[in-house]
């Protein structure tokens, strides 16, 4: 049978599953138009510039998985070429429960959101763990942020999808709602000179009375 990218995520207990609930023809029609990727198109890579986070997800050697947030500055997520990404991991907790399971189990899974447009990304791949190449380290950095780098994982794509806007709430950042409620401040004070002038404009000067006798 020929693979397609979608099979990353559609294994056949998958398939079984969407066969008995009514959603296989659904999404093998989508297979044939081929709607996943394995390359980073130039959408994405705008997206990717947009974001300061995203949700990690590993597995142990046993299968236990693991999901961690990763955050930095906006587009800390690097695109290095049509089927690369990488970021710097700063230090945390130091648990490193993610780093444990990548060192044994380097399947990993990316999963983005942009609660303002209701739009979500999955990208499934592989890793590599990365802890001795201080000029990338460097190039990737923002000298700018806060946190204290340890590492590089680098991410070699190997399927992505969009998924459906279907129940996601809508959300803003506090930069938009700093940006929209300075927007807001500034229409209120153009609109309360414009009502000063008209107010200007059209009050009749009250005449003094006539005392001529």
């Amino acid at each position: 049978m020929t693979q397609v990218i979608s099979d990353i995520a559609f294994t056949p207990a998958v398939k079984a599953v969407q066969a008995r609930l009514g959603s296989r023809q659904h999404y093998a029609n989508m297979e044939k138009r081929e709607s996943w990727s394995d390359t980073i198109t130039p959408e994405l890579a705008n997206f990717l510039r947009e974001r300061d986070s995203f949700y990690l997800a590993t597995a142990s050697a046993s299968g236990r998985p693991y999901i961690q947030h990763r955050g930095g500055p906006k587009g800390f997520l690097h695109v290095l070429d049509d089927r690369t990404l990488a970021f710097v991991d700063f230090k945390g907790n130091r648990q490193y429960i993610s780093l444990g399971n990548l060192l044994e189990n380097p399947q990993a899974f990316f999963f983005l959101m942009d609660y303002s447009t209701q739009t979500r990304i999955k990208i499934w791949g592989k890793t590599e763990v990365i802890e001795d190449d201080l000029e990338l380290l460097r190039r990737l950095t923002d000298s700018k942020y806060k946190g204290k780098p340890e590492r590089i994982i680098r991410f070699h794509v190997q399927a992505w999808d969009v998924n459906c806007r279907q129940h996601i709430p809508v959300k803003y950042s506090e930069e938009a709602l700093t940006d929209i409620v300075q927007s807001l401040r500034d229409r209120l004070a153009t609109l309360e000179a414009e009502n000063a002038m008209l107010k200007r404009q059209f009050t009749l000067p009250v005449n003094s009375p006539d005392t001529t006798v």
